[in-house]
């Protein structure tokens, strides 16, 4: 299976763009060179992709123009999700070359909209990098480009660390090369287009610091002995019941078999024993998954606290464990391709996305668009305070309805 991870960040208009980012953009990859993903299929497939740079190795930069609603793109509210995809590069098409596949990793695209402001957009395929490592791209390159040297970057000491120095079981790869369901590569292989049913709308939430301070006291008061409760898990938390509780009352997920799971990737790169630096370059990231349970019972009355006890728990349990991934490595992998369906988290508030300046101060509005087709929440630092949670959600634009007004009328209890 390949996904991109793709998203787009929209700024008030500055300097020249197209030269702006061209320049800065090239600089960056100094330290980030480009690559390609090797794929050795069918009658080779027994050899491991490789991300492999080589001379004359590039990234695709598009710029382009566009006449939408600025304004209207970076609001809070419910807007079409197909809306956004004039805004993403497309990776670039898999060429083959002799015995093996090349397929683009990354790109990058900035739209201009004529007298209001810039967008930028990333498309990345996700074997490229992990979130961590996105948001160390993005800090480098912004830190260039604002202050027109690497000086600020290279004293922060931010090079990416590119020695594969993690030890794990061979066993891993054979597992992640051979998961049931996903069809193999073959040499006709492309990197999939951005597609997304016509009626999912897209908004973006925020739980103020006051809202999770209330959530969390609910959750300590209701669950004394529950060990874990934070600002993150409180609010992943909330997101669950409000989600499960808007697939019942539209007629989703209603019977007594319906079961769900909240996935949350960890990164591990501080909780390897030994730790590996925060600039490791690439993914470092395990699933903390919870055990399933009837889509009901989170729509019931005590939905809330049962989703955060049971979230609270198996995130206690991952945070604990010293080489959890590699230790339970197999057993992770194999439960999170199960065909279950649930909610899953992409982001961190712990990467500040709107501290990312190009030089014309913080953006606007970021948007995660992946979120249209992998049945996950965009969870991100808020613009206007780091104690905020900004969330995206994305749904059918009847059930959008519906979560808003589970999310808002039930947060109104808490107050």
């Amino acid at each position: 299976m390949i996904l991109s991870s793709v998203s787009a960040t929209c700024h008030r208009r500055g300097k020249d763009p197209a030269a702006y980012v061209l320049r800065h953009v090239m600089d960056t990859l100094l330290p980030y060179p480009p690559g390609n993903l090797i794929l050795f299929p069918e009658p080779n497939s027994e050899r491991k992709p490789e991300i492999r740079h080589v001379e004359g190795d590039s990234v695709s930069v598009t710029f382009v123009e566009c006449d939408l609603d600025f304004n209207d793109l970076t609001g809070y509210h419910p807007r079409n999700c197909d809306m956004f995809y004039p805004l993403v590069p497309l990776l670039g098409r898999a060429t083959k070359v002799s015995d093996y596949l090349s397929v683009p990793l990354f790109s990058v695209q900035v739209t201009l909209f004529p007298n209001s402001g810039i967008s930028i957009g990333l498309t990345n395929h996700h074997s490229l990098c992990d979130a961590s490592t996105r948001y160390n791209f993005l800090k480098a390159w912004s830190s260039i480009a604002k202050h027109g040297t690497d000086e600020f970057f290279l004293a922060n000491k931010s090079l990416p660390f590119y020695e594969r120095v993690i030890k794990y079981p061979s066993s891993l790869d054979e597992l992640c090369l051979n998961i049931p369901g996903i069809p193999a590569i073959t040499m006709e292989y492309q990197p999939p287009h951005l597609v997304s049913p016509t009626d999912k709308a897209r908004a973006t939430i925020v739980l103020t610091q006051e809202h999770i301070n209330r959530l969390k006291k609910w959750v300590s008061t209701q669950l004394p002995t529950l060990e874990y409760v934070s600002s993150f898990s409180v609010a992943c938390a909330y997101m669950w019941r409000c989600m499960a509780k808007s697939h019942v009352l539209i007629g989703e997920r209603n019977g007594d078999d319906d079961l769900e799971r909240f996935v949350c990737a960890v990164d591990w790169r501080s909780r390897l024993d030994p730790p590996v630096p925060p600039t490791y370059f690439g993914n470092c990231v395990g699933a903390s998954i919870t055990p399933t349970i009837k889509s009901t019972i989170l729509a019931g009355d005590n939905g809330f606290l049962t989703a955060a006890e049971l979230f609270g728990k198996v995130l206690s349990e991952t945070l604990k464990k010293k080489n959890g991934v590699i230790v339970d490595g197999e057993t992770v992998i194999k439960t999170a391709f199960l065909p279950i369906p649930g909610l899953s988290v992409s982001g961190t508030p712990r990467t500040k996305i709107y501290d990312v300046d190009f030089g014309w101060g913080k953006p606007k509005k970021h948007e995660t668009i992946s979120i249209d087709y992998n049945s996950s929440i965009s969870v991100n630092a808020s613009k206007e305070s780091h104690a905020d949670i900004e969330i995206g959600v994305s749904l059918p634009a009847k059930q959008l309805d519906t979560f808003l007004s589970i999310f808002s009328e039930e947060l109104e209890s808490f107050c």
